[in-house]
């Protein structure tokens, strides 16, 4: 304990209030003797820097839950699934920094549940590069995170609703099953579909 006091630069009494909180895992340990390892000190140095950023013990304790309860990435992200998206990893506290002020122990377990972060030991992963700055851009124009993870809920409904009708066509029209080589062009008629319905709501007045 001491030692790993000294190498997280906090006091031995500290360190024994962060594991009466839980905010540490409890150490292995042969006979009397307590040991601590790297994903020890790799909490303690998360817990400095949220505390840095401005959050509160309680809340640290709140995320440390949420954390722990998440799916893990491989769970998560299958293997050997075909996906266009690049997954990220993240320390907590550069997932903070992405939405400052909004990670709450709330948000992360929501996201945790839509399946867009796992964990990976001390790392938390984000299963897309592109949801994960889009999302980031949005909450910086000035959207709650809160509200950015219910859109993204129904817009899945909508997403598999879609995956399904065009891998259903693509199927039963395809006789050689080239469906990577499909899959753009299905794509490509979403994303134009979507633009024309923006334009005719943007073209539509607003209800008084």
């Amino acid at each position: 304990m001491e030692e790993l006091a000294k190498e997280a630069g906090i006091t031995v009494r500290t360190l024994r209030f962060y594991r009466e909180r839980g905010l540490i895992p409890p150490p292995r340990r042969e006979g009397r003797i307590a040991w601590y390892g790297d994903h020890h000190l790799a909490r303690l140095r998360t817990i400095a820097a949220l505390l840095e950023r401005g959050h509160t013990l309680n809340g640290i304790a709140d995320l440390a839950t949420a954390f722990e309860s998440g799916r893990d990435v491989g769970e998560v992200l299958g293997l050997g699934e075909p996906t266009e998206e690049t997954p990220v990893r993240l320390t907590p506290e550069a997932l903070a920094d992405y939405f400052e002020g909004e990670v709450t122990p709330e948000n992360l377990a929501t996201a945790l549940e839509l399946g867009y972060l796992a964990t990976d030991g001390e790392e938390i992963v984000h299963i897309s590069r592109r949801l994960l700055d889009v999302s980031a851009a949005l909450v910086r124009e000035g959207v709650p995170l809160a509200a950015v993870l219910e859109a993204g809920r129904q817009v899945r409904v909508h997403a598999d609703a879609l995956a399904e009708l065009f891998i259903g066509l693509l199927t039963e029209h395809s006789a050689d099953g080239r469906m990577e080589k499909l899959r753009p062009l299905a794509k490509s008629v979403v994303e134009a579909e979507l633009s024309m319905a923006m334009d005719r709501r943007l073209r539509t007045p607003p209800r008084p």
